[in-house]
């Protein structure tokens, strides 16, 4: 069993060939990659067989699952997947449970057609969507567990930088795939269906590496040992044994992680949450919209392929270790304003886009500002959940504040296909980069009220 308390990190770069930070490396390959191909990718496959952007818009509520994990985290953080669990222990158990779900699931996409049935894919976007928020629990958590204090900054920028490069390849890879077997200027399903096949494949980068790790070291034994002190009070008390456990499972699985957090932050907990929930609604709402943009405005696959996978992955590699530095020599706010003010930046630069027409090299330039961007900010909120979290509470409590990250902005995303289609995406541009300003405010309270989190 892999023990977290003999971490030694290198110093300076050396730190990130460390193997728990290149495993985390892989895994957040596998994190990332599903992601895209229920959201921005999906909308790209669905805008090209000529549905329409508000359908697309709707379409995206698929995603709203990585909204709502927070409601099943409990169950994967105490509860052992059957048989899973048992050959490979706990985490690692739910980890191979959800990628192979999610395998079979995009196996069931690639062979969906959306102009005949749009149910059948809808059904199986909505599997993946619950099998890949699962497998981000389950990671996070062993994130969180798998090292110390110390190694943890180094864990998340890997785990990030493995995220990024699998969103370039769910989103740039499958694009040029799709143009390579299929057709790249028109609509061909073989193109969509072998690179959807060729992405299930890509999972099995999580998959092996899930059953070479080792298991962490479990922090949950204090709190078994409180449950089943729990449940002894409760019989004595005449309880029924079978009522007992579940009362007792209840309050320390799904009420104490809740409870926690606010007798940690008290009053501060509210504000903090509110952070969470606002902070990426900037971009996520214009993201479900831009390869829908990218079709209208008359760019092929393979262009937006290009661009993306040459400039989107050196800008993603630079704000990835940029982001890192940045963190290690200021505190974390300041870095969380900074990707605040960039997401409103970028998101301004899409709105002089419409104006400028089909141009490769603004193409160019929005791709690589919007990924340098989101590896500064994505490394700062990273950082910024994790030191949030009790790791006694690991998978539960990092499944809220992920959940509550994403909830808000995926419910307001499934509506900007309808907005676009009123205000045009001039306007629908300017909106989404105003909507991000008030996070500005929410971390200049939390700057004043939470000061510990600095």
């Amino acid at each position: 069993m892999e023990q977290a308390v003999d971490d030694r990190p290198g110093t300076g770069w050396r730190v990130y060939l460390e193997k728990k930070v290149l495993i985390m490396l892989a895994l957040g390959f596998s994190s990332g990659l599903p992601i895209l191909l229920v959201f921005g990718t999906l909308s790209f496959w669905l805008r090209e067989a000529e549905v329409s952007r508000t359908d697309i818009g709707y379409f995206s509520w698929v995603a709203l699952a990585y909204g709502f994990k927070w409601a099943w985290s409990p169950l994967i953080d105490r509860f052992p997947v059957p048989l899973f669990s048992k050959l490979l222990g706990r985490r690692r158990g739910w980890m191979v449970f959800s990628q192979l779900l999610i395998i079979a699931s995009l196996c069931g996409m690639a062979i969906s057609n959306p102009q005949a049935d749009l149910s059948q894919l809808a059904i199986f976007a909505v599997i993946v969507a619950i099998a890949s928020a699962s497998q981000d629990i389950v990671i996070d958590a062993y994130r969180i567990e798998l090292a110390t204090e110390r190694l943890q900054a180094a864990l998340a920028a890997a785990y990030m930088t493995g995220y990024r490069l699998a969103m370039i390849m769910a989103g740039a890879g499958v694009l040029a795939i799709a143009a390579l077997f299929g057709s790249d200027t028109s609509y061909d399903p073989i193109g969509w269906k072998t690179a959807y096949f060729i992405m299930a494949g890509l999972m099995s980068v999580g998959f092996i590496t899930a059953l070479c790790i080792h298991e962490p070291q479990s922090n949950g034994k204090a709190i078994d040992k409180l449950e089943t002190e729990m449940r002894l009070r409760l019989q004595d008390a005449n309880v029924p044994y079978p009522l007992a456990r579940a009362m007792a499972w209840s309050y320390t699985s799904a009420i104490m992680p809740f409870l926690d957090f606010f007798k940690r932050y008290g009053k501060a907990g509210m504000l903090l949450l509110a952070l969470i929930g606002c902070y990426r609604i900037s971009d996520v709402v214009m993201g479900i919209m831009a390869n829908a943009f990218y079709v209208d405005m008359g760019f092929s696959k393979s262009e937006v392929a290009t661009v993306s996978k040459v400039y989107g992955v050196i800008m993603t590699l630079v704000g990835a270790g940029l982001g890192g530095l940045l963190i290690t020599r200021y505190n974390t706010l300041r870095i969380l304003a900074l990707g605040a003010v960039l997401a409103a930046l970028t998101n301004l630069l899409f709105m002089a886009f419409t104006y400028i027409g089909n141009s490769l090299p603004m193409l160019t330039l929005v791709i690589s500002v919007d990924n340098l961007s989101a590896g500064i900010a994505t490394a700062a909120f990273i950082a910024f959940m994790s030191g949030l979290t009790n790791v006694a509470f690991s998978a539960t409590q990092y499944a809220l504040f992920s959940s509550i990250m994403l909830l808000f902005p995926k419910f307001l995303a499934g509506f900007s296909g309808l907005y676009v289609d009123h205000f045009g995406y001039n306007i629908f541009f300017l909106s989404t980069a105003l909507i991000g300003l008030p996070v500005l405010l929410l971390i200049k309270a939390v700057e004043k009220y939470a000061p510990h989190q600095n």
